[in-house]
């Protein structure tokens, strides 16, 4: 089955759309621990997102929240689960760019991601950056690019997780460049990290909280920010649309989402709790130190919200020609 933007909106909001004026109140909840089931490794930004989140739930709620990793899969392996776990509202997935492009890289996953999963709350957006080995001759986009030129997959590029923002953020750089980059599989952004200092892979793209760090202290070097306006953290640091490629343009987000056929009431007040721990002092400061821009949507705008991603990465997944 082809899944359409539209398709994944309707289908997104049908459960909410139908709860009638005059519900019944929802059932209690949560009666046990929640567990917040995260698509990468350890590092990555749908990890320290949904880690925030979680201590910011476990002072709501009176039940334990419990981060639990499955990298792999294209993130399948850890949307399984929620998708096939009680609909209740205590399984949430943290999710991010390949939410939006798996449907068409992967057209039989063992599950429907319109009818299995259900948006909750977009925890928020962040910057990334096009980074290097210290060890890399080029020192800006422009010399990557002459270099790759002179040597036709001679260049690795690290990638973690088919379909992520950094994979989907390599494959559009090696498009509009016109270059050929080797790319090198990482189950998750935080495994990129030692190999790339090391020198052992060339090239990464990686949320700015994940390598914020490691840039500033020198192990890694940052050659452009990946959206069209410069990071805060690095105001000197210009775009890759400055530096040769103009228009191109990728952030990563992060959004929760829950089992489908979870009654909506319970959808509904898991969006607000979600709400109210992103707009705790200590979480709104900590997603902001990793540089990343907290968000207050609620269920039906975090629907719309992915499947106007889904419209964005259409045409370049057909461009690019991942599968």
């Amino acid at each position: 089955m082809t899944i359409t933007p539209a398709r994944a909106l309707l289908g997104f909001t049908l459960a909410l759309a139908l709860t009638p004026a005059g519900a019944q109140p929802a059932p209690d909840w949560p009666v046990r621990p929640l567990r917040i089931i995260v698509v990468a490794a350890a590092g990555g930004l749908p990890d320290i997102a949904a880690r925030n989140v979680a201590a910011g739930l476990q002072r709501l709620l009176p039940q334990p929240v419990v981060v639990e990793n499955r990298a792999g899969g294209a993130g399948n392996i850890a949307a399984e689960a929620v998708a096939r776990a009680l609909p209740d509202g205590h399984t949430l997935l943290s999710t991010g760019t390949n939410q939006a492009v798996n449907p068409v890289l992967i057209p039989n996953p063992g599950f429907d991601y319109e009818r299995d999963l259900t948006p909750v709350a977009l925890i928020g957006e962040s910057n990334m950056m096009l980074l290097s080995s210290p060890r890399f001759p080029a020192r800006n986009v422009r010399e990557l690019i002459a270099l790759a030129r002179q040597k036709p997959g001679g260049v690795s590029m690290a990638v973690s997780v088919l379909g992520s923002p950094n994979h989907v953020g390599a494959e559009l750089l090696a498009s509009m460049a016109g270059i050929d980059l080797n790319f090198v599989p990482y189950k998750g952004s935080g495994a990129t990290f030692p190999d790339l200092m090391a020198g052992n892979v060339d090239l990464a793209i990686a949320a700015v909280p994940g390598a914020l760090g490691m840039v500033k202290a020198g192990k890694l070097r940052a050659l452009a920010v990946t959206r069209l306006r410069r990071a805060p953290q690095f105001p000197d640091l210009p775009t890759v649309d400055e530096s040769g490629l103009p228009d191109y343009e990728i952030n990563s987000w992060v959004m929760l989402m829950v089992t489908g056929g979870t009654p909506a009431p319970i959808v509904e007040r898991l969006g607000v709790e979600v709400r109210k721990a992103l707009a705790l002092p200590e979480v709104k400061a900590a997603l902001d130190l990793q540089g990343m821009e907290s968000s207050q949507m609620t269920p039906t705008q975090t629907g719309e919200y992915l499947a106007s991603e889904m419209r964005k990465w259409a045409p370049v997944l057909k461009t690019a020609k991942m599968k």
